[in-house]
């Protein structure tokens, strides 16, 4: 399909908008894109997103087998690796396990690890380092580290006593 705004190129970029509760699609070439400001979900950074997906695009569409495509949008992985952009919000949890490597190859890991505000106080803090340490303690397991997994119960327990003391001490406040 070519470009709408130039008719020249083939477009790469499918774009979904709503204004005033009407839907508008527009498919765009990827210069036409960024005239517009359309950028990708990983911005200019400089990546070569063939060289970044690697060897899974090889061969990917080829076997004459049916393309997984997002419900919503109509990408298909192939589309989402060659221009960058997802095509909807859909399209994280359709094509979450072929995103998940190159998510944590760019970013380091694969869930958001936001800022707690100090006046969210300690409770917050000890759940969400029982989780980590949890998270730990079932890897360590399956590595069979079982001096660690060890390590890391006492971790748990710990944090679990300073967690109940931090909730009484709040219940009596």
């Amino acid at each position: 399909m070519l470009c709408q705004s130039c008719e020249k190129k083939q477009a790469t970029t499918h774009i979904k908008t709503i204004v005033n509760g009407e839907l508008k699609e527009y498919r765009l070439c990827s210069d036409c894109a960024k005239k517009y400001g359309y950028t990708s979900f990983l911005g200019d950074v400089g990546f070569d997103l063939d060289k970044l997906f690697g060897s899974f695009m090889e061969g990917f569409g080829q076997s004459g087998r049916a393309q997984k495509r997002c419900q919503c949008c109509g990408s298909s992985f192939e589309d989402i690796a060659k221009s960058g952009k997802v095509g909807c919000a859909e399209c994280y949890d359709t094509f979450y396990e072929e995103l998940l490597p190159s998510v944590r190859r760019i970013h380091g890991r694969t869930s958001h690890t936001g800022k707690l505000a100090h006046s969210a106080g300690t409770g917050i803090r000890i759940r969400n380092e029982i989780a980590k340490c949890r998270s730990e303690l079932e890897q360590a397991i399956k590595d069979q580290e079982f001096e660690k997994a060890a390590e890391l119960r006492d971790r748990i327990r710990e944090l679990e006593k300073n967690s109940e003391a931090n909730e009484e001490a709040g219940k009596k406040e």
